[in-house]
């Protein structure tokens, strides 16, 4: 092929691993000899000389039932997938549910299986995020695990979003507004219960503590948390939940208690999933752009594995209240 095209191996191979380092006028020497000979390049042999995979894991760190059940992930996996499909990239989804998952997975990318890691559902102590550091894999995280995060991340902005929720709600005459987070040892639900707080604080009210239910993002979880705050504070007239998941289990409760939504109880979600558009009565939510973080998340750790000493990048994307009949 390097004769047929006029140029040196080197050149060759430049080409064919998409180096920028190759003058138009030889890369297109090169393409014509790929053309007219019909090369397909040998993904081993590539492997073995540039130490590329061409393969990126996508890391869900949840059983199967949220991944199923939960819009979020579908969502994500979305967006990464049509930005990965004008590349070569082989997308691989990883789940870890137990030690030994999570110990295979730590065998497989020391192995360098991957070129890179992008991983959901950040829990505070999962030591998942601190080997990847270690192992100094491109990784880019959807959300982060605290304020000082070293690793490259994607996050919504979830205390501005719970600030736009619950300051709807008391615009709305709402007296004793409560909400339902998600685990708390994650970040976004640490921040969706700030942006909560520091809405009621702004308007002079100090947040109640028997006003906070602990949950976990799942349905039943959201069914669990009502019904609790329901008998600590059976007056309670509006609830601001940490996800439509969440909502839609509250919703239910709410129901079941004889309590109308909106006109005994206003209810708020996040996410503005597709469950948000199918619950009786519609849900008013807050919207993160999902899939376009699954897209931001593919873009920057393809530029990481094209360039991995260059510095990481920590992007936070607008949220929105999008109001529906539930308040």
């Amino acid at each position: 092929m390097a004769a047929l095209a006029g140029v040196g191996r080197g050149t060759v191979s430049r080409v064919i691993n998409g180096s920028p380092r190759v003058s138009e006028r030889a890369r297109a020497a090169v393409e014509r000899a790929v053309a007219e000979l019909g090369y397909v390049p040998n993904r081993a042999a590539r492997t073995l000389v540039t130490s590329r995979t061409d393969a990126i894991a996508l890391v869900v760190p949840e059983a199967e039932t949220r991944l199923f059940s939960e819009p979020y992930f579908g969502d994500i996996i979305s967006g990464v997938s049509a930005e990965l499909s004008d590349t070569d990239m082989q997308l691989l989804l990883v789940l870890v549910r137990n030690q030994r998952e999570r110990d295979r997975l730590s065998a497989y990318l020391r192995a360098q299986r991957v070129d890179g890691v992008l991983m959901v559902s950040v829990h505070r102590d999962d030591p998942l995020p601190t080997a990847l550091e270690e192992l100094r894999i491109p990784s880019v995280l959807a959300g982060r695990r605290g304020d000082h995060e070293p690793l490259s991340y994607v996050a919504a902005d979830n205390a501005g979003g719970a600030r736009m929720a619950v300051r709807h709600l008391l615009r709305r005459g709402c007296e004793r507004i409560a909400t339902i987070t998600g685990p708390l040892d994650m970040e976004v639900a640490q921040a969706r219960l700030s942006g909560y707080r520091s809405a009621l604080e702004q308007d002079g009210r100090p947040p109640r503590e028997d006003l906070v239910g602990l949950a976990d993002f799942t349905e039943a979880g959201g069914r669990a948390a009502m019904a609790e705050l329901l008998e600590r504070v059976p007056d309670l007239d509006a609830v601001f939940c940490a996800s439509d998941v969440m909502a839609a289990g509250a919703l239910q409760v709410l129901r079941a208690a004889g309590r109308r939504v909106p006109q005994d109880v206003a209810l708020i979600g996040f996410d503005d999933s597709i469950v948000a558009r199918h619950t009786d009565p519609p849900l008013t939510s807050v919207r993160q752009p999902i899939e376009e973080m699954g897209r931001t998340m593919a873009r920057l750790l393809l530029d990481e594995i094209a360039d991995p000493g260059r510095t990481r990048r920590q992007l936070v994307l607008a949220t929105e209240l999008v109001v529906r009949q539930s308040a």
